[in-house]
């Protein structure tokens, strides 16, 4: 399973005036805030945005390095491992295993199974059993060879939150590299690319 909450995109005006510094064009400029404070791209923009876009180079796209996302993405860790890969202009704050994994009583909903079969099924349950035990004796005792006990156990369908900012550019490089994997959190995590602001026009640009 894989969770978006909390989307923000940030600096669209900014990052089109500088699209237009080489070529002083910026009288040119005919974009607009809305009545919800959205940036609407006006025609000549949003054509100049698009022929940068498919220019062929990111040098030529340097302007999409500026357009800013910051989202609350949930999901579990073996997905995290592969989204780790990407550390050219992305950040993110995690929730703490280590500080915290003791703190609240352990759920199967803390964990991704919706593609466990009954015995896969099982199989978790008991462990989530075992990890409680764990945790409350921990809890009781403070002794940290449990707490080891539970980092260690703890498999890697454990979902973790996190708060990413990255840009529109390192969009396009996993959109590209993404889209056709064979885990379904990066499915989903291309479909939510495409409901970001003129993704079709400027980060997936198929077309």
């Amino acid at each position: 399973m894989i969770d978006f909450k909390e989307c923000y995109v940030m600096n669209f005006e900014n990052a089109m005036r500088g699209a237009r510094n080489p070529m002083n064009s910026w009288a040119r400029s005919d974009s607009r805030y809305d009545e919800n404070g959205n940036y609407i791209l006006g025609e000549n923009d949003l054509s100049l945005a698009k022929r940068l876009r498919n220019a062929g180079t990111s040098d030529h796209r340097k302007y999409l390095r500026q357009i800013m996302v910051s989202i609350d993405i949930t999901a579990p860790m073996y997905w995290w491992k592969e989204y780790d890969t990407y550390k050219v202009a992305t950040v993110a704050n995690s929730t703490s295993t280590m500080h915290k994994i003791h703190s609240k009583p352990f759920e199967l909903d803390d964990f991704s199974h919706d593609h466990l079969g009954k015995n896969g099924l099982n199989i978790l349950k008991n462990l989530i059993d075992e990890l409680e035990k764990i945790r409350l004796s921990y809890v009781e005792t403070k002794d940290k060879a449990l707490w080891y006990e539970l980092i260690q156990l703890l498999p890697s369908s454990y979902n973790q939150m996190r708060t990413c900012t990255l840009n529109y550019e390192t969009l396009v490089n996993i959109y590209r590299s993404r889209k056709n994997h064979k885990l379904d959190e990066w499915r989903s995590f291309c479909d939510w690319i495409k409901t970001l602001p003129y993704a079709n026009e400027i980060i997936i640009a198929e077309d």
